[in-house]
This record gives C-alpha cells, sequence and structure tokens, in this order.
C-alpha cells in the first residue's frame, strides 16, 4: 500500500516538476527584468534626486508630477543634443578648459573627477587605443604548452581571460610583461587584474560575445565558442 503511494505521488509530482522547469526560465527573466526596472526607477525615477530636479524644472510649465518630470527629461535631452552639436563643432574646448581647471582645483572632487573623465575618454574612442583594442586571450600559468613535449609534460592550467591592451610593460629588467584581466563568473564586470610575462599569453577566437557568454553561463556554453577551434596563436 505505501508503495503504491509512492508510486502515484511520484506520478503526480513529475509533472509538475516538469512544468516548474519549462517557466522557470521565463519568470526569472521576468524577475531580473523587474528588478532591473526598480533599480532605474530607484536612481532616475520622479522620487529620486535625479528625478526631482527634473520634476522641479517641469514645476514651471505644470504643477503635474508626471507632465513635469517628462518635460524636465525633454529639455535635458534637448540641452545634451545641443552640447553634442558644440562637441562635434569644436567649440565646447573652451568651456572643456574651464571645467578642467575648477575641477582640479578641488582637493577630493579632482581625483574622482580625473578618473571618471579618464574612463570616458576611454569609452568615447573610436580608434584601437580604446576598448577595441581589448581582446580574449588565454592565459597560460607558467608559460604557452610545448606542443612537442610529452602530454603529461604539458598539461598546464589555461584560464580565458581579457587582454587590456596590446602594449607590454618592461619589468624585471627587460622582460615584457601584458595587462590581462580575468573576470569572474557569472558576472564578468569584476575580477582580477594580472601582468603576466608576455610568452604566457596566446589569442582566444572566441569573440568578446563568446567570453562574456561563457562567463555568465558559468562555462554552460563553452562548447558553442570553443569547438573546433584553431590552436591557440601569440598575441600581435
Amino acid at each position: 500500500m505505501l508503495t503504491r503511494l509512492q508510486a502515484q505521488s511520484k506520478h503526480l509530482a513529475r509533472p509538475f516538476l516538469t512544468g516548474l522547469l519549462a517557466v522557470l526560465p521565463l519568470a526569472a527573466t521576468l524577475t531580473l527584468l523587474g528588478w532591473f526596472w526598480q533599480l532605474l526607477a530607484a536612481w532616475f525615477g520622479p522620487s529620486s534626486l535625479f528625478g526631482s530636479v527634473l520634476v522641479a524644472i517641469g514645476f514651471s510649465v505644470t504643477r503635474s508630477e508626471s507632465i513635469g518630470y517628462a518635460l524636465g527629461l525633454l529639455l535635458l535631452c534637448a540641452a545634451i543634443y545641443v552640447l553634442g552639436v558644440l562637441v562635434e563643432a569644436g567649440l565646447q574646448r573652451g568651456l572643456q578648459r574651464i571645467v578642467d581647471r575648477l575641477m582640479k582645483r578641488i582637493p577630493l572632487v579632482r581625483n574622482i573627477y580625473d578618473v571618471v573623465k579618464r574612463m570616458v575618454d576611454l569609452f568615447s574612442r573610436k580608434s584601437g587605443d580604446g576598448l577595441g583594442s581589448m581582446s580574449p586571450v588565454w592565459l597560460h600559468f607558467g608559460g604557452r604548452p610545448d606542443p612537442e613535449a610529452q602530454p603529461a609534460d604539458s598539461q598546464k592550467v589555461a584560464v580565458l581571460a581579457l587582454l587590456c591592451t596590446p602594449e607590454p610593460v618592461v619589468m624585471d629588467g627587460g622582460r615584457r610583461y601584458l595587462g590581462v584581466l580575468v573576470p569572474t563568473a557569472p558576472v564578468p564586470v569584476g575580477g582580477g587584474l594580472l601582468y603576466v610575462p608576455e610568452d604566457w599569453v596566446s589569442r582566444a577566437d572566441v569573440g568578446i560575445e563568446g567570453l562574456t557568454s561563457i562567463y555568465v553561463s558559468m562555462g554552460l556554453t563553452t562548447n558553442q565558442y570553443m569547438n573546433g577551434r584553431q590552436a591557440p596563436t601569440p598575441p600581435t
């Protein structure tokens, strides 16, 4: 009798678990989108510090909080557009120099302003000196494996990483090192910045999208981006 009840309970529970697993990806996606929307509302919504400024601007035209926020946001977008036109025309350089001089005179603010300005310049570069120079690489601790060595001697740890810049730095009496960023999973926005010998690094033919997908999925998409790839080659 007990065995029959256990079999019936398993028979009833199996479809429920199957349906739960089927709906789980959609539920997780909607949950993440809802969390992201709440985060945006907390930072930029009408009740936030940023939103209160926009509402105050819009209150000069209307007493509705929603309409005032929309008008303030519209005026802000128009101001940003005008600033973009001035930047493309090169007319903002004098104002930029004044702002830079003012910020650099404030002890604590100048450090934060300098870091943020450098990051913005890095993202806004269109040449290969910016983020376009970053590429996925293999980091071989102890050096790249020798293809002519015995299998037991050629086994070394390989870490999928991101080459910060192809330009090496010279340390330790003339030895060349490369800056390599090793991300963390499943959120690859953090990690460790390592300076390793140049001969420890080889190119990884997976692309930025592949590297991001592998880390976000915690390795589940590895075969999708790595099967059938050619042997790693040194970065150029």
